[in-house]
């Protein structure tokens, strides 16, 4: 992180929770005899400020030791998600261990939850990946920003809330409840990006740059993508969803909502990427 901030950059830094979440439902099945099950949007939110203490701490401590003068301030951060998303009559999204048939059953009538069968391995519990509408706290990171903070939010993609029925009058205000799903991070992240104007989008993840034909003997590394060279390649499936999908799907997302240019490069790669000697800029 430090090369974006020595940049001139103010940063935001989003980040993942799946093997955190995973590990938090594990202990939630081993101890579900004797303690209540963990709701999903509150173990979200657990692991949220989990890695973002992680973070902040050990950022602020480097930040110190280069003599920074920011701070590192996570968020705890709600995304709004529609209620009448398709994904909750659809639901894909596999979570926590995998269960026997019988404890599937068990736990299928005990909660309704969706259970489905896992390339043999066992029952996995499905839930919803509904589609990002809205970060909560928008503002008070936009707010956290202005003050040269560098801000920690939306970790696993945010905490999905659905807003009450009801029209906000001056004697009821609007409020949220949590639903239990999974919002993408990356299309989270795009979001975020876009709302608080940002101009430049980072994606960091494991490979040095967006490849064709990856992990082929014929792959070839792309040094500039524009969105309409994304959409073919998407089309032609060359960025699988539980791959690079996403990933290019919010860099697309990000642009055509006005965003200037967006870097996709390995955390090492960063510094390089931002002078244009690593990764792959995607445009418009």
């Amino acid at each position: 992180m430090l090369p974006i901030i020595k940049e001139g950059y103010e940063l935001v830094i989003t980040h993942g929770n799946g093997p955190q979440i995973g590990f938090l439902l594990l202990r939630s099945h081993f101890s579900r005899n004797l303690l209540p099950e963990i709701p999903l949007e509150g173990g979200n939110a657990m692991t949220q400020g989990e890695i973002g203490y992680m973070i902040s701490e050990t950022l602020t401590n480097i930040l110190r030791e280069k003599n920074i003068e920011k701070e590192a301030v996570a968020v705890l951060t709600r995304v709004l998600v529609s209620p009448f998303d398709p994904s909750f009559k659809r639901p894909t999204k596999p979570i926590g261990p995998f269960y026997s048939r019988a404890e599937a059953a068990e736990l299928q009538k005990k909660y309704q939850w969706v259970m489905k069968e896992d390339a043999g391995r066992g029952f996995r519990r499905i839930v919803p990946s509904p589609k990002p509408l809205d970060i909560l706290e928008k503002e008070a990171i936009k707010d956290l920003l202005d003050k040269g903070s560098v801000v920690i939010a939306c970790g696993g993609g945010g905490i999905p809330v659905v807003r009450e029925d009801g029209v906000p009058t001056e004697r009821k205000a609007i409020t949220y409840r949590g639903v239990a799903s999974v919002v993408d991070k990356d299309l989270a992240s795009s979001l975020l990006a876009t709302l608080i104007q940002a101009s430049l989008f980072i994606i960091s993840t494991a490979v040095d740059r967006v490849y064709l034909n990856y992990g082929q003997a014929n792959q070839r590394p792309l040094f500039v993508l524009t969105t309409k060279e994304a959409k073919r390649y998407l089309k032609e499936g060359q960025f699988p969803e539980g791959s690079m999908g996403p990933k290019i799907k919010s860099a697309i997302r990000f642009l055509e909502s006005g965003g200037e240019e967006v870097i996709i490069t390995s955390p090492e790669k960063i510094g390089m990427a931002l002078k244009g000697k690593a990764g792959t800029r995607v445009i418009r």
